[in-house]
């Protein structure tokens, strides 16, 4: 999106969400987001990938793993998590009370949004991209 069509959007439905820790921060119109079909429509996911910031998503967005773990910082103005949700966040590693999948928190409304990729999956990003490994011989 172009800071010009940023500066357009009228206060009252401007989504502005950080992505920890890199900060970037990303502006768009509420209702406007293309859908990337990854993950659900308006969801952490979605907005990613819209904005190219890497956020693993090894099962596609469906649901199916535990990749796209967040820190949801204020869980206001996202949508609650539904019962498929729960049974995968059983498995997460290192999960805590703001605990979401990228892939299912759902923007529902206008606002800012702060959300923390975890240490142990941002370890695995290096510009962007998912590292490759060296193997020793």
């Amino acid at each position: 999106m172009s800071e010009a069509n940023q500066k357009n959007i009228p206060a009252g439905k401007l989504v502005r969400v950080t992505f920890l820790p890199e900060g970037k921060t990303v502006e768009f119109e509420f209702g406007t987001l293309p859908y990337e079909h990854h993950g659900k429509p308006m969801s952490f996911l979605d907005v990613a990938e819209n904005f190219n910031i890497f956020l693993d998503h090894a099962c596609g967005g469906v649901c199916a793993c535990t990749t796209c773990h967040l820190w949801i910082k204020d869980q206001e103005g996202i949508s609650e998590a539904d019962d498929d949700e729960l049974d995968r966040m059983d498995m997460a590693a290192d999960q805590q009370l703001n605990s979401r999948l990228g892939c299912q928190a759902v923007i529902t409304r206008p606002g800012e949004y702060v959300v923390e990729i975890p240490k142990w999956n941002r370890n695995y990003v290096s510009e962007g991209k998912p590292l490759t490994l060296a193997v020793e011989k």
